[in-house]
């Protein structure tokens, strides 16, 4: 009888266990940093997973961006080489070759240097999640560039207050091995409404705006993307048909980039590699990114 009861007790404490664990999540995930240059944050399980093939082109690719490709460039070269560099946020007119840019100049930095410099995706639904990112890449080795795509905050939102203490550090400091990049289509990250709505229900209105528009300051970096120019666009499409070999005359090659963009109701980066797809796929012709 007593045997039966002991079997009782302990498959009702199995059960409980198992409950447990089952409410505490899985595990925190052990990370491999020598899995890939490239990782995406998943902080479900406190993860960084491995992207063996990141989607990016070659850095002499990006045309039409010269100014701000060199400063981004040299800001991250100082922060592959242990020297101090600033966060970035790189702003602007959609499709002119934002993160397109960060994931290049990552990667020319990396090979440049020979450094194991690596890049981290944090989805914009994770902003919340990146004092315990930071926890963990502070005790780490590597130098990591963090980065968000598309940044940007609505109305009662307040994951923008996790942002503002990553990029600050708190009372520890931003961990020296660690900066933010962030790619937004407007400078300021918060909307005029939210911080009108701030201003007028604030005992002090100066105060509430200032505290709204301050999270761009955290950025030492602001660059920015305008809307390109004929020449610009051209120049672009004529980097992607020799780089790729497309084989096309330029007066048709470039009549008929021009008709693209016109149908695509403006000229840009994007635009120019959406023509730059449709004629190779016409041509029969792969298009192997690095």
């Amino acid at each position: 009888m007593s045997e039966d009861i002991n079997a009782q007790v302990l498959a009702e404490i199995r059960r409980l266990a198992d409950a447990v664990e089952r409410l505490a999540g899985p595990p925190p995930a052990v990370n491999d940093w020598d899995a890939a240059d490239c990782f995406v944050w998943v902080p479900s399980n406190l993860k960084l997973q491995p992207v063996p093939r990141p989607n990016r082109i070659a850095l002499t690719l990006i045309r039409g961006v010269d100014h701000v490709r060199d400063i981004l460039h040299e800001n991250t070269l100082r922060f592959a080489e242990g020297y101090p560099a600033n966060n970035v946020l790189l702003w602007g007119a959609r499709g002119m070759g934002k993160s397109s840019l960060v994931k290049a100049v990552h990667e020319d930095v990396r090979v440049a240097t020979g450094s194991s410099l690596k890049l981290v995706e944090v989805h914009r639904e994770d902003i919340a999640s990146l004092p315990g990112l930071l926890d963990i890449l502070k005790s780490s080795k590597q130098r990591v560039i963090l980065f968000c795509d598309d940044l940007s905050f609505d109305h009662d939102d307040t994951a923008y207050k996790s942002l503002k203490a990553a990029l600050d550090g708190g009372i520890e400091g931003r961990p020296d091995n660690v900066l933010f990049y962030a790619t937004s289509n407007r400078r300021h990250l918060l909307p005029r409404n939210m911080m009108e709505n701030e201003q007028s229900t604030a005992i002090n209105p100066s105060e509430a705006v200032e505290e709204k528009v301050s999270l761009s300051d955290r950025f030492g970096l602001w660059l920015g993307f305008h809307k390109c120019s004929q020449d610009d666009y051209l120049a672009m499409i004529d980097g992607y048909a020799a780089h790729f070999n497309l084989g096309l005359g330029q007066e048709t090659l470039h009549a008929e980039a021009l008709e693209w963009a016109t149908t695509r109701g403006g000229r840009s980066g994007r635009v120019a590699w959406q023509y730059i797809q449709d004629l190779a796929g016409r041509l029969r012709k792969p298009l192997d990114r690095i």
